[in-house]
């Protein structure tokens, strides 16, 4: 079929249906969402849950609730070996928890955090359908996963190597870039620690503790509206400067 021009006639804008708004707005997807939620007839109405992934500019969200315990059933991966993981479920004990991965409008390309997110939430004990074919480490052309790859990914040693080059090739970058890990004394040979005990401390107590919001005080740019008494205070000062010049203008 060739191409065939749309004709925006008045039957044209009669019939138009909008997309819904935060489809305009570019915010949810909702032709994924939808087969995100939909669960098959013959499940009958089993409850369809999502691992909901956010990137912001700052974060990655991820919000997990542990009202049903199983936390403490499955412990997961405690040893991060980069490898695949699948979460096996305990005899006598309730199935271990299964979700499935809402990656939102992030594009989903080998390497994209919302996958790091992911091996995080398997190797926490949840059972999520996935492949290896979007970690770090995978090669498309051989098939192949190399799980030592990912596993330097997970510890930071991708970027401890690009903090090496940098101090190497150009000081001032690596001083622009990492000044909050020169600010906190983190050299490239700290990051697997760092993450390691980071591991740790989210093991040991995995509930978000709220900080205290900081009292931001708002700059104010533009001078502010003056009130009646100022404004009847600066007619009189500008009437009595006037008054003044008139006076010595008449004494020369």
């Amino acid at each position: 079929m060739g191409f065939v021009k749309v004709v925006k006639n008045k039957a044209y804008f009669k019939r138009y249906q909008v997309k819904f708004r935060r489809r305009r707005e570019g915010k949810t997807d909702y032709y994924a969402r939808k087969r995100l939620v939909i669960q098959d007839k013959n499940k009958y109405n089993t409850p369809k849950y999502r691992m909901i992934v956010r990137v912001t500019n700052r974060d990655i969200i991820c919000q997990l609730l542990n009202r049903f315990g199983m936390d403490k059933i499955y412990e997961g991966q405690v040893e991060v070996t980069g490898d695949e993981y699948n979460v096996e479920s305990i005899d006598g004990q309730p199935g271990a928890f299964t979700c499935y991965l809402d990656a939102g409008l992030a594009r989903t390309t080998t390497g994209n955090k919302v996958f790091g997110a992911l091996k995080g939430a398997v190797d926490g004990g949840l059972s999520i359908p996935h492949s290896t074919k979007r970690f770090p480490g995978y090669d498309s052309e051989s098939k192949e996963f190399n799980a030592e790859v990912h596993r330097k990914h997970i510890m930071g040693q991708n970027v401890a190597d690009y903090m090496r080059y940098l101090m190497e090739e150009d000081e001032d970058a690596y001083k622009k870039q990492f000044s909050q890990y020169i600010k906190n004394n983190v050299t490239p040979d700290m990051m697997e620690e760092m993450y390691k005990k980071a591991h740790a401390a989210i093991r040991e107590n995995p509930v978000y503790e709220k900080k205290p919001k900081k009292e931001v005080k708002k700059k104010r740019w533009n001078r502010p509206k003056m009130s009646l008494a100022q404004k009847k205070d600066r007619v009189a000062q500008k009437k009595a400067s006037f008054l003044r010049a008139q006076e010595r203008a008449a004494e020369s």
